[in-house]
């Protein structure tokens, strides 16, 4: 073969293959989606992504399957994602704990938050309660206070994991505010409001979906609600700021993500159509009842609030002294 012609046939194959890198992205997606949850059944983000899925599942024209992978505070799912192939068919939903928290508390963590990942978009901003049980001997946040110094031992306290934000929540009301604290971890926030509400735990972190329906009905005692400001979805509910208690408005977001190396032109068509998603107001009331603040930008937007909020909350859990157990 002379190389006129062995040229020939290189350039034919190259050009085969973007021929048919071109067709796969065209085509995409013929055949299901697979949309990884990092929440157990039921959870916040699980009760999101299922939301989103639905009605993603329509305008892309292929089921949106939501498969649940809790655990390690994310990382489990999280890292199963990263592993996946980029061809647009497996993506994931997580919170912000997911690519900050554990990016800064976990030396070994087995994905690359910045590297591993293509971000899609930013779906909302949330807020977070802290939880007591219904008969507590305190009835706002100034008297939980005064009654965790006084009771002669830790308080337990129950979050979705080592390295969440909630997790590090806990962690500066006890270093700023010296409530001796015990964490317990949970592989969701269920689990951990059942156990307020049986007594085996003291209190525990919840979102407005799990913690006010319960309040509601009596069965749990809302204290304080993380944030700026009170939240739209329960306006008589506090913040901690408002409480005297400083240190907690942060938001935390949760996002969509796909495999480092997933075609660009995937990344932004599943980008638009969750930012459409997010767009409806049947979608948007929902999430906003459940205590998201849909947001829905572009994968370029949401990198660049990543930069942006990245630094300030490293600066807050170093701070805090906060450590994977």
């Amino acid at each position: 073969m002379n190389g006129r012609i062995a040229r020939g046939l290189a350039l034919a194959g190259a050009a085969a293959a973007l021929a048919g890198v071109a067709f796969a992205q065209d085509t995409w997606p013929s055949r299901p989606v697979r949309l990884i949850s990092t929440s157990v059944a039921g959870g916040n983000i699980d009760v999101m992504c299922r939301i989103i899925a639905e009605k993603l599942s329509v305008r892309l024209g292929q089921p949106v399957v939501v498969d649940n992978k809790p655990g390690a505070a994310t990382v489990l799912g999280t890292a199963e994602a990263a592993k996946a192939p980029p061809d647009g068919y497996t993506f994931l939903i997580t919170i912000m704990s997911s690519m900050v928290g554990n990016r800064v508390l976990r030396a070994n963590l087995p994905y690359d938050p910045v590297k591993d990942f293509e971000p899609v978009t930013q779906i909302s901003t949330g807020n977070v309660l802290l939880i007591g049980p219904a008969g507590a001997p305190y009835r706002d946040l100034k008297g939980f206070v005064e009654w965790a110094k006084k009771l002669g031992r830790p308080v337990s306290y129950g979050s979705i994991g080592v390295g969440t934000s909630l997790h590090l929540f806990g962690v500066i009301l006890e270093k700023e505010y010296g409530v001796p604290l015990n964490h317990v971890p949970y592989k969701g926030e269920v689990q951990a409001t059942a156990d307020v509400m049986n007594g085996a735990l003291d209190v525990a972190w919840a979102s407005i979906l799990i913690a006010k329906p319960l309040a509601s009905a009596g069965k749990v005692r809302a204290l304080a609600i993380t944030g700026p400001k009170r939240f739209v979805a329960w306006p008589e509910l506090q913040t901690f700021a408002e409480q005297g208690f400083p240190g907690f408005e942060m938001p935390v977001w949760g996002g969509a993500y796909l495999p480092a190396g997933t075609p660009k032109p995937i990344v932004e068509r599943l980008s638009r159509e969750i930012v459409e998603v997010l767009r409806m107001r049947e979608v948007s009331e929902r999430l906003i009842a459940m205590g998201q603040l849909p947001i829905g930008n572009t994968p370029e937007e949401f990198a660049q609030n990543y930069r942006r909020d990245f630094p300030r909350w490293e600066a807050l859990i170093k701070a805090s002294g906060a450590k994977v157990e």
